[in-house]
């Protein structure tokens, strides 16, 4: 069976890589997972590095928004985790950072393109919020509300989250959005604007 301490263990990996990768610097971005089938969360602490995280970094929060547990300080952002699991019952996990190209794509008023059949099927559709400030209930709120219908979800002028029924799900989501934007950053210096995903291989690739 699934613990929180063995959730805390896989979001340290992530973050750890999402840092490499370029997702997020220092102690920007957060990370969080559900115990599954239950109503608490763990979220990363205030303040914390993604690449030096350990268990003593995370905070355990009930849906409810109270600390039982963990770091006493979460995340500024833990609203923005606690108001995604609810408004989606299915979401294991829910991975928020800054990706470079996705952010400023949106900031420019670009759309992100979805390219490759893992940009169809792991992303499948980009919701987005104006920019609200940090911790805000007006951000969370706005985000949820995005994530109802979108498991990729750009924060204007801020970030990204990405939502999965689990962590890798979440990551790797997180992971081909930022692709599907570079990519259509490449294609923009290229001059075009309207290649995608063929439209016709849409209906069998989520039917299959």
């Amino acid at each position: 069976m699934t613990t929180l301490d063995d959730l805390v263990l896989e979001l340290c990996d992530v973050g750890h890589d999402a840092v490499d990768k370029g997702l997020v610097l220092a102690s920007g971005g957060n990370l969080s997972a559900r115990l599954p089938g239950g109503d608490v969360f763990a979220v990363t602490g205030s303040g914390t590095f993604l690449d030096r995280l350990t268990p003593a970094d995370f905070t355990v929060m009930t849906l409810d928004g109270e600390v039982v547990g963990g770091s006493p300080r979460p995340s500024s952002e833990w609203k923005l985790h606690q108001r995604t699991y609810l408004a989606r019952p299915d979401a294991g996990s829910v991975i928020h950072v800054h990706p470079q190209y996705a952010v400023l794509l949106d900031a420019l008023g670009h759309e992100i393109r979805l390219f490759t059949l893992d940009h169809a099927y792991y992303v499948k559709s980009v919701g987005r919020t104006p920019y609200f400030p940090n911790g805000s209930d007006e951000l969370a709120d706005s985000a949820a509300a995005e994530a109802a219908t979108h498991d990729c979800v750009i924060q204007g002028f801020h970030g990204c989250s990405a939502v999965g029924p689990d962590i890798a799900m979440a990551y790797r989501r997180a992971l081909n959005l930022e692709q599907a934007a570079e990519a259509t950053f490449r294609a923009l210096q290229l001059g075009d604007t309207t290649t995608s995903f063929p439209q016709e291989h849409w209906a069998t690739l989520h039917h299959a």
